[in-house]
C-alpha cells in the first residue's frame, strides 16, 4: 500500500503483555497478540518482579521480536510500554535494560495518567465520539477510568486485589466482601469526576473474557466482540458464577482464558462495583486500548 507505514505497538501489563502491528492509512490490522506473562507476580506484597515472572516475559519478548521482524519492523522501533507493575516493582528499570541490550525493545513507564490518557485515545470504535464515551481499563494492578476532561488510575486491578484478598479456593465470603468493600473505597472519589450519561466502554482482559463467557464463544472473533453490550445485571451474575466455582471449574467455562481463571473474579468484581457505584446500567466493549492510545499518541516518543 503505497505510502502506508508499517508500526508496532507493545503494552506490557500486570498480567498480559499485548502486541499490536498495523499499518495506519486506511487503518489496517496486520497482527493483534495477547499473552498471559502474570510480570506482576508477587509485586504488590514484595515491590520486586519475580525471576519466574521476569523469564516468562523474556521469552514472550524474544517471540514478539522475531513476529515484528517480519514485517520489515526492528524491535528498538516498536513503542513499548510498561505500567502498573512496572510503576511499583524497584528491579523493573534493570529488567527492562536487560530486555534493551538483548532483545531491542526500549520500554518507557507510564505514569498512571499517562495510561489513562493514551487508554482513553485507543478505546473508541469506529463511529464513537470520544468527547460522550467514559473508558474503564481493568488492568491486573490498576483499573484506569477516563473520560474527555480527564480521570484517573486507580491501585485496583485483577491480579492486585486477588492477591490481597482472593486466597481461598473456592473464595470465602468474607473475603470477597473485604475485597467488594476495598474497591468500592477506591471508586468514591470518582463518584463526582464520572458523568454516567456518557456511554460506558469496558477495554482489555477482564472486559473481554466477560463478552466471551456472555456470548458463549471459545475462540476470539474482534467482530464478535467489538461493540458487544452487557448490562451491569450480565456482569452481576457473572460474578455470583465465578464466586462459587474453584479455579479449576473456571478454567473450563465456554469462554475463558485458562491462564485468567484465577484472577477473573477479581476482575469481573472491580467492573460490576464500577458500573455499580458510578451508574452506568450498560457497558461496551472494545477489543482496543492502550496499544493503540500508544500508536495514535506516540507516547513513547
Amino acid at each position: 500500500m503505497i505510502g502506508s507505514k508499517k508500526r508496532a505497538s507493545i503494552d506490557l501489563g500486570t498480567n498480559t503483555c499485548l502486541l499490536l502491528v498495523k499499518e495506519d492509512s486506511p487503518e489496517l490490522i496486520l497482527h493483534d497478540e495477547s499473552n498471559v506473562v502474570r510480570l506482576g507476580q508477587g509485586v504488590d506484597q514484595n515491590k520486586k518482579l519475580n525471576p519466574e515472572a521476569m523469564e516468562r516475559t523474556f521469552q514472550c519478548l524474544k517471540k514478539y521480536a522475531t513476529v515484528v521482524r517480519t514485517f520489515g519492523i526492528e524491535p528498538s522501533e516498536v513503542l513499548a510500554v510498561g505500567t502498573a507493575q512496572a510503576r511499583d516493582a524497584e528491579n523493573a528499570a534493570e529488567f527492562f535494560k536487560k530486555i534493551e541490550n538483548e532483545i531491542g525493545f526500549r520500554f518507557t513507564v507510564l505514569s498512571g495518567d499517562e495510561e489513562a490518557q493514551a487508554t482513553f485515545v485507543g478505546a473508541a470504535l469506529p463511529g464513537m465520539d470520544a468527547s460522550k464515551i467514559v473508558v474503564m481499563d481493568i488492568g491486573g494492578g490498576s483499573t484506569e477510568i477516563v473520560q474527555s476532561n480527564g480521570g484517573k488510575s486507580l491501585n485496583i486491578g485483577a491480579v492486585r486485589m486477588t492477591e490481597r484478598f482472593l486466597k481461598s479456593d473456592p473464595v470465602t465470603d468474607e473475603e470477597f466482601w473485604k475485597c467488594e468493600s476495598a474497591i468500592d473505597e477506591a471508586l468514591q472519589e470518582m463518584k463526582s469526576r464520572i458523568s454516567s450519561a456518557h456511554t460506558f466502554v469496558a477495554v482489555a482482559g477482564t472486559a473481554v473474557t466477560l463478552a466471551m463467557l456472555q456470548l458463549g464463544v471459545q475462540e476470539f472473533d474482534r467482530n464478535k466482540i467489538d461493540g458487544f453490550s452487557l448490562t451491569r445485571g450480565d456482569v452481576h451474575r457473572i460474578v455470583e458464577e465465578l464466586k462459587w466455582r474453584s479455579v479449576a471449574e473456571r478454567k473450563v467455562m465456554l469462554g475463558m482464558e485458562p491462564k485468567r481463571a484465577d484472577v477473573i473474579l477479581a476482575g469481573a468484581l472491580i467492573f460490576w462495583r464500577v458500573m455499580e457505584v458510578l451508574g452506568f446500567h450498560q457497558a461496551v466493549i472494545s477489543t482496543r486500548g492502550l496499544r493503540y492510545g500508544v500508536l495514535k499518541t506516540g507516547l513513547h516518543c
